[in-house]
């Protein structure tokens, strides 16, 4: 059977066609002719047919400001219909695989390895009991498109899916491609460049619309593929949990942006509420229309007579008015009153849903209602979805992470405190966990949350923070917004204050009670190394130890991966995240705790990127607990959900990675490696340590980074809410992860993601280390493979050719102390990847490299044209416009921001 009409090459043809005719016909043929110049010349120089990018160069000298606007245009432009060619092929592979059985990374594939491990009923119920994945949303600005872009892309995208699934009648097919054109007209015609920097809240919309038009619909497709190949390999009935909870940091994440405020948050929980209730007042309402079972044709049991009538109780006038309008029909009777229920839960009239935990259960003796009537089909098709669903995303939508740097809480205690005549800044590290400890634990409260005279601006926030957070769970439910991380976390102290706040508001309670995951994010390698220090310390602690009780005995700990590579590299980086995960493992083993590791990742490779079902399977088994929580931000949140297909699909994988990780670590919970590789990896993540660290040591750097990047355009592209620098300090430590990586990816030299390892390898192999071990670590260690691989495929992204333009517009002096070592350090890196790996290109996977190939020569005179406007002193409000206009192209183009 043919599922599909088209193939990329087709609509990569024909958008391009169709893009070209636009530009001349909205601009000139002469545009039109230096668009297509270029863009052949460019073609010509990467398949070998022309020795260098003169002619690309000289074309772009002669440009006026103007053409040189409708030249940035076109390539970026092209890329972003591109991007939509790539992700209808995804789809096509994707539907294809299934179809035909052979998809890698499948819920079908983990159930048969289970299988096939010999794995019986009750130990698939077990793994899955285990399983909880969490992905939380972020508002970290990585999205450099304006969201009407965005929305025209769909468009565009819906265009392409209906001539690629529909069946069309010729007159149909002229309809959808005269549509297909009027969108990308009106694409060319919308500016590409936000003229304002987007605010908080819509960033919250923005992650809003992945959970309404996505998310919500698919969620349980992914459980009927999973129930159907357990069935379909166990004969015995196994009980599917819940798998699954979105998080979001979009709205109350404080930390660096202060326009996060608690108007923003409660306006960010109070949209999301009333954006998901009427979504199951539609899916009940069409419930109704399908449970037209007649009284006389079905027997209702005790405990669904006895939830119908409490309903009718509680609510006397929609009963009558669900009996006279469904006399014999007791499941719509109940499913109207279900409706009722559901608007009342923010309404001011009683006899709403306390929680969705009332509406769960009422789903579910209709559920069991119905397989007792024999109408298990029903039930499986029309209740169990909505189950799933309500199951998933409960009232709250996307429960929301609070987050705010440690000084915060540390100085507002202090300045609060200082009022009673208590010295907190004097106070040594024990001394303060004493003081915090006894606090919390004794009945009266220390500090008046409601007086914030004589304090800062920055605590008085800090106070009101925490007493709206008490009123939003009581107003939305804890639920709702039940997790506090804490950046830069570095003593038991820093998890304590947040502890100590919580208790002054009510929000813990002890013993017994407790709101908040208290989450420490451990970022810094004092950190890191000194996780006993401050786990153990806060483990044995008589206040904190009775909070983690009354949280069910999980203690949920966030691992900074982009600043731990910003301040390290890449290699050590991940050799240190990889030996504290399996300390932070042993700590949380030794004091019998349940450990759930939050991996603070962004779309990059050097913080923590790359394909999510590897990542997962390459996690040590010690940490591998069933429960686990990552970030996704930026570009990687379009790339992954606003296809359905590819929603599921990336759903799909991650479920697929967790149940075989888990299942392994049930068999072996420790990974053992051999202490070689051990020994190699610390070696070679030593010198790989000091000679990133020198290099950004080195004298002028910082300068060498402004001028050989576009930084300082980056910095001032409105890409999002929170500004790209902690403060007005010009140096490596103060820029933040995301503008570091994205300023290196447009350059096309993408050291985050690689330099400094060829110099640990190569220390590994000068210290009597040889490459036949570096290629066994290869073969059969996740974790070495996974890195190496992704470290790969940013080498391959690089080009030093471009870099080098960009080289040449730092001083010269620069230039030639630092681009000589980092030229150097790639060709090296490069060698080794190769050789270590086995293959003849850097790239692992076919397709990939047919993406890199397809894309390169549309990228390169976006960078030529932005190295030549980054190289004028005065630029014009034109030239100003098309130089933020390159780098949202080359970031189209790369697929990739920060």
């Amino acid at each position: 059977m043919t599922l599909h009409a088209r193939e990329i090459s087709q609509d990569v043809r024909e958008l391009g066609e169709l893009l070209g005719e636009i530009v001349e016909a909205q601009s000139s043929t002469e545009a039109f002719e230096i668009v297509e110049d270029i863009r052949t010349s460019s073609i010509e120089y990467r398949r070998g047919d022309a020795d260098d990018r003169e002619s690309v160069g000289q074309t772009l000298d002669r440009l006026n400001p103007e053409m040189e606007d409708i030249v940035a245009r076109a390539f970026t432009t092209y890329f972003e219909l591109i991007n939509l060619a790539e992700e209808r092929e995804r789809v096509r592979e994707i539907r294809e695989g299934s179809q035909e059985g052979v998809l890698e990374d499948s819920v079908l594939d983990a159930v048969k390895r289970l299988s096939d491990r010999d794995a019986d009923a009750e130990e698939v119920e077990q793994v899955l009991d285990d399983v909880l994945i969490q992905p939380t949303f972020t508002a970290h600005p990585t999205e450099a498109r304006r969201k009407t872009v965005k929305a025209k892309l769909r468009a565009v995208a819906n265009d392409l899916e209906t001539l690629d699934e529909v069946r069309l009648t010729d007159r149909e097919e002229e309809t959808v491609e005269r549509d297909l054109a009027a969108e990308v007209t009106s694409l060319w015609q919308t500016p590409q460049v936000r003229d304002r920097r987007p605010e908080v809240t819509d960033e919250a919309l923005n992650v809003q619309w992945y959970l309404e038009n996505v998310l919500f619909e698919v969620i349980d497709e992914v459980y009927d593929e999973l129930e159907d190949a357990l069935d379909e390999e166990y004969a015995e009935d196994i009980h599917v949990p819940k798998l699954y909870e979105f998080r979001s940091w979009a709205g109350s994440d404080r930390d660096g942006n202060p326009f996060v405020t608690p108007e923003v948050t409660e306006e960010t929980l109070e949209r999301q509420r009333d954006t998901v209730l009427p979504l199951y007042r539609d899916k009940l309402k069409e419930l109704s229309g399908v449970l037209s079972q007649d009284a006389s044709n079905i027997t209702t049991d005790a405990a669904f007579d006895e939830r119908l009538s409490e309903h009718k109780t509680r609510l006397p006038g929609a009963a009558s008015e669900a009996e006279e309008r469904y006399p014999d029909e007791p499941y719509r009777q109940k499913l109207k009153l279900m409706r009722e229920s559901v608007l009342r839960v923010s309404d001011v009239r009683q006899g709403g849903y306390d929680g969705s935990g009332e509406l769960l259960t009422d789903l579910r003796t209709i559920a069991e209602s119905l397989r007792e009537n024999e109408a298990e089909v029903v039930a499986e098709a029309h209740v169990d979805p909505l189950i799933r669903k309500v199951d998933t995303f409960g009232f709250a939508f996307a429960s929301l992470d609070l987050r705010d740097h440690r000084k915060m809480h540390t100085d507002a205690i202090a300045e609060a405190v200082d009022r009673q005549g208590i010295d907190y800044v004097g106070m040594d590290e024990d001394e303060r966990v004493e003081f915090l400890t006894e606090a919390v634990l004794q009945d009266d409260p220390i500090v008046d949350m409601e007086d914030t005279e004589g304090l800062s601006d920055d605590s008085t926030r800090v106070f009101r923070r925490f007493r709206k957070t008490a009123d939003w769970q009581n107003e939305f439910g804890v639920d709702a917004i039940d997790t506090y991380a804490i950046s830069w976390c570095e003593e038991p102290s820093h998890v304590l204050e947040v502890l100590f706040l919580a208790d002054q508001v009510g929000i813990v309670d002890l013993p017994g009670y407790c709101g908040l995951d208290i989450v420490p994010l451990l970022e810094s390698e004092y950190a890191l190394s000194g996780a006993r220090r401050i786990m153990g310390t806060l483990f044995d602690n008589e206040a904190y130890s009775k909070a983690l009780d009354a949280r069910e005995g999980i203690q949920e700990i966030m691992l900074g991966y982009s600043d731990s590579n910003k301040e390290n590299g890449f290699l050590a980086a991940n050799w240190s995240l990889y030996n504290n995960q399996k300390r932070l493992a042993n700590i949380t083993d030794d004091y019998d705790v349940e450990m759930r590791l939050f991996h603070g990742r962004g779309g990059s490779i050097s913080r923590g990127g790359g394909p999510m079902n590897d990542a997962m399977l390459a996690l040590p088994n010690e940490t591998v607990t069933g429960q686990i929580k990552f970030t996704e931000q930026g570009e990687a949140i379009a790339e992954k959900y606003a296809n359905h297909d590819i929603a599921e699909r990336n759903l799909e994988q991650m479920l697929n990675a967790q149940v075989r990780s888990r299942h392994n670590s049930m068999h072996e919970p420790v990974e053992e490696i051999p202490d070689e590789w051990a020994e190699a990896m610390e070696t070679a993540a030593d010198a790989a340590r000091e000679e990133y660290q020198d290099l950004l040591e080195t004298d002028g750097f910082v300068e060498y980074f402004e001028q050989a990047t576009p930084i300082t355009v980056i910095e001032n592209l409105n890409m999002g809410s929170r500004p790209a620098s902690r403060s007005e300090d010009r140096s490596v430590d103060d820029l933040r992860a995301i503008p570091w990586v994205f300023s290196w990816t447009q350059a096309r030299c993408i050291i985050p993601g690689w330099y400094s390892i060829a110099t640990g390898l190569n220390a590994y192999l000068d210290d009597g280390g040889d490459i036949e071990t570096l290629k066994e670590m290869y073969e059969e260690w996740p974790f070495f493979r996974t890195k190496l691989d992704n470290a790969s495929l940013a080498l391959a992204r690089t080009d030093m050719d471009i870099a080098r333009q960009y080289a040449d517009l730092a001083d010269d002096d620069l230039r030639e102390r630092i681009f000589p070592r980092i030229e150097e350090e790639y060709r090296e890196t490069v060698d080794l990847a190769l050789e270590i790996g086995g293959r003849e290109g850097l790239l692992s996977r076919d397709w990939l490299e047919e993406n890199l190939e397809r894309r390169n020569p549309y990228v390169d005179p976006l960078n030529l044209l932005q190295v030549r406007l980054l190289a004028q002193s005065h630029l014009t409000e034109t030239e100003k416009r098309t130089l933020r206009l390159t780098v949202q192209g080359v970031a189209a183009g790369m697929k990739n921001t920060g």
